[in-house]
């Protein structure tokens, strides 16, 4: 049996590799931004997009699982493309962003799915309502940033849901019930 006196084994330890600790990333507001979809009465898919917010990923590389990202953005950053579309998407009957003017989104567990592939499972607040989705979420670079001259990331993530299911329903079946959502995050190592 081999016996280690103290100085050697704290001398044995401190020689161990160190494990990294999670770093912290900032949203790139200006490169971040949510697509969304649906379809209106079998005629058309209309879209929208809330763009322009911040959020915050905790990223492990050595241990993706145990990363975390959360965000919120304000309801009032929708735009659909027809400004009367928006003005009604702001009425109670679907954001009511006057009772809830911010939408949230925080990961409560990650699922590693291949080399650059994770599903995220996050709590969804949207028009008061609390609700699990799941992001397919793909790593689509970790280097650093050209222009910024600091670590960077870069994701893009699906999922889906039913409106009716965060009181967003009016208009259902006729207006499609299920959103499909499209995620494009740029985020820039903290300071």
């Amino acid at each position: 049996m081999i016996r280690l006196t103290p100085f050697a084994l704290a001398a044995s330890l401190m020689a161990a590799p160190a494990f990294a600790a999670p770093v912290d990333y900032v949203f790139d507001a200006s490169h971040t931004q949510i697509l969304y979809s649906y379809n209106h009465m079998g005629f058309s898919n209309t879209y929208g997009m809330f763009g322009g917010f911040e959020g915050k990923i905790s990223f492990d590389a050595e241990n993706p699982a145990a990363s975390k990202v959360e965000t919120e953005f304000a309801i009032t950053s929708l735009a659909t493309g027809w400004p009367e579309r928006d003005k009604h998407f702001l009425t109670a009957d679907f954001f009511n962003a006057e009772a809830n003017p911010v939408a949230k989104f925080v990961s409560t567990s990650i699922e590693v799915t291949g080399e650059k592939t994770a599903k995220i499972t996050g709590d969804l607040t949207l028009n008061g309502v609390t609700k699990p989705v799941v992001l397919d979420t793909v790593m689509n670079q970790s280097a650093d940033h050209p222009m910024m001259k600091k670590p960077a990331l870069g994701f893009s993530a699906t999922a889906s849901f039913l409106r009716s299911d965060f009181n967003l329903g009016a208009f259902a079946p006729v207006v499609g019930d299920e959103v499909k959502i499209l995620i494009e995050i740029e985020a820039l190592k903290a300071e």
